[in-house]
């Protein structure tokens, strides 16, 4: 999916100015949309690649409008009356119209540090032969889904090498779809500057993207 959120390598858009000495929020009510963000993900009602294409589906005006964790509230939303938590009229109004059809027990605040620190492993045992090794020249292929993807749009139809195989991770593009999780061998591909924004392009510079292997074929 070619969304609003993958800007990398694309022009117009200003230079990265970092923030010197950057609070971890802004302010006071993004501590809570964090909060309330990963209380209902951990409902398990959705999976991160279901959440991040969520973002990833926000109109563009509104995607480039808003602060980092509007974005993440804006998500939530969709993701909580997609999965019939709450319904359009609560959102606007916010109040609840009906009792809680979530059969599933809270998740109590002393456990949250040790649910956090579990986290979601996404690596799995692998059941295909590995495909390419550290060294091997490979081209991201050109692939323009409809759904979530994970390829970046500057490293379409560039060459590179492997610098690394990663081990078999769940693949994003099917999970966030409820398609299943369908595991891959992952690879951490270096490209040059040069490569990926032609003469134009740092001769100094190269840049790492991993890569589900269905992305890759050899060069």
């Amino acid at each position: 999916m070619n969304g609003p959120h993958d800007l990398g390598g694309r022009m117009g858009f200003g230079p990265v100015l970092p923030e010197a000495d950057e609070p971890v929020f802004h302010a006071e009510w993004e501590k809570r949309a964090l909060g309330a963000t990963l209380c209902c993900g951990a409902l398990g009602l959705w999976n991160i690649d279901e959440s991040r294409h969520a973002r990833e589906c926000l109109h563009p005006a509104d995607y480039y409008s808003s602060s980092y964790y509007e974005i993440w509230t804006k998500a939530l939303e969709v993701l909580l009356v997609r999965h019939g938590c709450v319904t359009g009229e609560e959102l606007e109004t916010g109040h609840a119209k009906r009792p809680s059809t979530i059969d599933r027990p809270a998740l109590k605040a002393q456990a949250v540090p040790e649910t956090l620190a579990r986290g979601g492993p996404c690596d799995r045992p692998a059941s295909e032969p590995v495909q390419f090794a550290v060294g091997d020249r490979v081209r991201v292929r050109n692939l323009n889904p409809q759904g979530h993807t994970r390829i970046p749009c500057y490293a379409k139809g560039k060459v590179g090498a492997v610098e690394e195989v990663a081990g078999v991770y769940v693949f994003p593009d099917d999970n966030a779809h409820g398609r299943g999780e369908n595991p891959q061998w992952l690879y951490r591909v270096v490209l040059t500057g040069r490569e990926l924004w032609g003469e134009d392009g740092d001769p100094n510079l190269t840049v790492s993207i991993d890569a589900w292997e269905s992305y890759l074929e050899r060069a």
